[in-house]
């Protein structure tokens, strides 16, 4: 009785839960026939499915397209998401609204004439505004058109912009050699595009003349104007005291422009470094050549006193 209440308390709101069961073949993963009414709203899942759901009560799904693709139940209201437009055969309306490969307006026309038009231009119908009425389709070629999104995606993640907040930490009694070095840091820290927060930590009897903390950010600020602005003047917080600056300009460099000064630098380097060693073994020639030339004086002073 006990496990029998605990059960009951377990579900939420009356709905009983259920998992879905796989059937044989490679990838095929099918649901049970369930009332909706019994289906949780926060139920779903994603497959990869060669062929279509089993209809859920009685629902005819042969419209909706599966072509190897991954796909999504959406367990809220019934019908399976697809994340690919239909194509070709897939497209089941009566008519489109079709679109010329070179992006010319075609006109209000039957899908079983665009169809025709498609395979003459050894060309795709592909569906690229479903929810338009009439559907618009476009005459293109989709494994090139699938393959030029995915290039613009991959290009969209590598230029999108990195803007972030370095933090650099000064002390109150800073020498002006390890101020110089920081300074550096903040200077790099803005051409990069980031936000630079920077915090005097003071200490003991420090706390009580902030002023200096003051002094020595509005020193920085003024030696950095050229590129970076203040975008909140210096503030005590506690024990610290911090300002930030801003990028000058609305310029952020990108990951693709990092990484090709980040290659730049590399290669300077790798030229430096052989440089050094052409040196080191050009004066290592030279040694054993004066060397050598040292032994060969010393021969005929040795054959003479014998």
């Amino acid at each position: 009785m006990v496990l029998s209440t605990r059960l009951e308390k377990s579900r939420k709101r009356d709905i009983p839960t259920w998992k879905p069961f796989r059937a044989s073949g490679s990838g095929r993963c099918l649901p049970p026939v369930v009332s909706v009414r019994y289906v949780s709203r926060s139920y779903g899942f994603t497959a990869r499915c060669d062929a279509f759901w089993h209809a859920l009560n009685n629902r005819d799904f042969g419209k909706l397209p599966i072509k190897g693709c991954s796909v999504a139940w959406n367990m809220r209201i019934g019908v399976i998401i697809s994340d690919e437009p239909r194509i070709n055969d897939e497209i089941r309306v009566s008519q489109v609204r079709l679109i010329g490969p070179n992006g010319e307006q075609v006109g209000v026309i039957a899908t079983s004439v665009a169809l025709n038009l498609a395979k003459e231009a050894n060309l795709d119908l592909v569906e690229v505004a479903p929810n338009a009425k009439p559907p618009v389709a476009k005459l293109i070629d989709y494994g090139k058109y699938k393959y030029n999104e995915k290039i613009k995606a991959r290009e969209a993640r590598r230029n999108q912009s990195t803007a972030e907040i370095k933090e650099i930490r000064f002390r109150l009694k800073i020498d002006d050699h390890d101020f110089e070095v920081k300074k550096g840091h903040v200077v790099r820290f803005l051409n990069g595009g980031d936000k630079v927060k920077v915090t005097i930590m003071l200490r003991g009897r420090e706390q009580s003349r902030p002023i200096g903390g003051v002094e020595l950010l509005q020193r920085l600020a003024s030696e950095v104007e050229e590129y970076g602005t203040v975008e909140f003047a210096p503030k005590q917080e506690g024990r610290n005291i911090i300002m930030t600056l801003a990028p000058k300009g609305k310029k952020v460099h990108t990951q693709s422009e990092q990484r090709r000064r980040g290659d730049q630098s590399r290669a300077e380097r790798q030229a430096r470094q052989a440089a050094r060693l052409a040196a080191k073994q050009e004066a290592q020639a030279a040694a054993a050549a004066a060397a050598k030339a040292a032994v060969a004086s010393d021969k005929p002073k040795t054959s003479e006193t014998k």
